[in-house]
């Protein structure tokens, strides 16, 4: 796709919302609802069961207007379409970006050079789903002959972090008779945790690493071999306690593995966007196929609202502009993700990577440095322990932090009132965040009057409400598939490639130079700046002393 971008702070429709921005930045949202007592229904939207209350924002109909004036201004419509098209839109790798073909239905027709790759995914859909039911039936064995009643992902980054929240999310509907694990950090520790009360005969390990060579992930793979190969006292185990998520056949036949049991997936796939795609192998096995395709199906009905509904009453859309309008005109840094509910205890973690790998980029798609704020900081815990950690900040700090609140109507594990008590707490923030208590309405409770200004709530604190009826397999891909798509309209008006990530490699190629430095017997030559050559020498004095 080629479309010739004006300078995004140059274009009318930006110079159009600084001078609104500038007339409205005033305005409380006590007025808003005063002056349109339907403005609770005129500023909310429904996309395939997903509710979408952006009312309680600090923007008005012509703001708006003036938002998708900019999107389209950024050729939206255009990038949305080559993106489906699986036009090669990651230009600094010439990728194309296809996260929507992993979720696409049999028969559906999505072409990369010359070739319809939906017919490979459900490929290899079906290998895994043929794999993930021996395992849960007991028909794939250990070693010894011993059923597996343990899975450990092995991967890191968008092979772990992905995975895992899903995993977590979706624990109501897993099998409770396996333990699914998860290790990711180079930090031996992890590992050492994650085994130290398992049976290497009962024991599989899911190495996931597109290339396969991986560092953190391939040091910890090691190190699980030797332990299941000493337990077990055979090379020959490797095969039956061991499968890969790779592309790199070589390097997993010369670990050990069965390249029989090797589960592909492609460079379109972004590891940020890849737990749909064979890296979800062991949350497969957790909650069964029929429900990892029900997640898809979640996926891909968010997919299609992205791609076919009318920008203001698409929920990506809206979503990802809100964004810009705090983030570029307000100024405000970061975004608190804060899900009201258990099961997404991980859910903020996983979208730190998939919005701040993404769109934290310093240059535009030309290359050209910005002259603007990009990717926001994403933060934030479930409610609600938050609102008796940071909330305080969010209420009556200096700060301006926008926030997502995500709720659910039903939830899974009924139990007295106790779901009343959560959601009655996660309607009542938004409306003390928008609205606040004024010295006035503190002084008529009768407090002190040194108090009042303390227990004064300014208000017009901004928050966007994302309620769903409960948490299914398919919900969950519906929120993802929502995110994903909020940070690619993001990008698109930035003018960045959100599907590259070359700020995560510098310190990789250090680290590899720093390795033998640390390890070498004699004392190295360094060259570093004096802080890190004293910081490595003073490692190299203390690393083996007793504790």
């Amino acid at each position: 796709m080629s479309v010739s971008l004006t300078s995004l702070t140059q274009r009318p429709a930006w110079k159009a919302l600084e001078e609104h921005y500038q007339n409205i930045r005033h305005l409380h949202l006590r007025t808003l609802f005063a002056e349109d007592t339907e403005r609770g229904k005129r500023f909310a939207c429904e996309g395939v069961g997903i509710y979408f209350d952006y009312s309680k924002n600090r923007i008005t109909d012509e703001t708006l207007r003036l938002l998708l004036e900019l999107a389209r201004s950024a050729a939206l419509r255009e990038r949305i379409d080559a993106m489906f098209q699986g036009e090669k839109i990651n230009i600094t790798e010439k990728r194309a970006v296809l996260h929507v073909a992993l979720r696409a239905p049999r028969g559906q027709s999505i072409v990369v050079d010359g070739e319809n790759v939906v017919p490979e995914v459900h490929a290899v859909l079906d290998k895994m789903t043929d794999f993930a039911n021996r395992v849960r039936s007991g028909a794939w064995t250990g070693y010894s002959g011993k059923r597996i009643r343990t899975i450990i992902n092995i991967g890191i980054g968008g092979s772990d972090l992905g995975p895992f929240m899903a995993y977590e999310a979706l624990k109501y509907y897993s099998d409770r008779n396996l333990t699914v694990r998860f290790v990711s950090n180079i930090d031996g520790s992890e590992l050492v945790e994650a085994l130290r009360d398992l049976e290497p005969e009962e024991t599989l390990f899911i190495v996931s690493s597109k290339t396969f060579t991986t560092l953190e992930t391939l040091t910890n793979a090691r190190s699980a071999r030797i332990w299941c190969v000493e337990a077990l006292g055979s090379e020959q185990a490797v095969a039956k306690h061991f499968v890969a998520v790779s592309t790199n056949a070589k390097e997993v036949e010369k670990f050990g593995i069965d390249t029989a049991n090797m589960f592909e997936f492609w460079d379109w796939v972004g590891g940020r966007y890849s737990y749909d795609s064979a890296i979800g192998l062991s949350l497969m096995i957790a909650i069964g196929p029929e429900r990892f395709r029900q997640m898809l199906s979640g996926f891909h009905a968010m997919d299609e609202h992205f791609r076919t509904a009318p920008f203001e009453r698409n929920l990506p859309v809206l979503l990802g502009l809100i964004g810009i309008w705090y983030n570029n005109f307000f100024g405000a840094e970061t975004v608190a993700v804060l899900p009201y509910d258990h099961y997404l205890g991980h859910l903020t973690a996983y979208l730190q990577q998939l919005d701040m790998e993404s769109d934290g980029k310093h240059v535009d798609l030309q290359g050209n440095r910005v002259n603007y704020q990009t990717g926001p900081i994403i933060w934030g815990q479930p409610g609600t322990n938050g609102q008796h950690a940071f909330y305080q900040l969010i209420h009556q700090g200096t700060k301006l932090i926008p926030c997502d609140f995500i709720g659910f109507c039903q939830t899974l594990n009924p139990l007295g009132h106790h779901h009343d008590l959560l959601m009655a707490n996660f309607f009542a923030q938004t409306e003390a965040l928008a609205f606040g208590k004024t010295a006035e309405e503190v002084a008529a409770d009768g407090v002190p009057a040194f108090q009042v200004a303390h227990r004064t709530f300014e208000g017009n604190r901004p928050t966007n409400t994302i309620l769903a009826d409960h948490l299914t397999p398919e919900t969950l891909g519906k929120l993802i598939a929502l995110y994903e798509h909020k940070v690619f309209v993001q990008g698109t008006i930035w003018q960045i490639d959100s599907f590259d990530q070359w700020g995560v490699e510098l310190g990789k190629v250090l680290a590899n130079r720093i390795v033998p430095e640390l390890q070498s017997g004699s004392e190295p030559n360094l060259t570093h700046d004096s802080s890190t050559n004293t910081l490595i020498r003073r490692y190299r004095e203390l690393r083996g002393a007793e504790l």
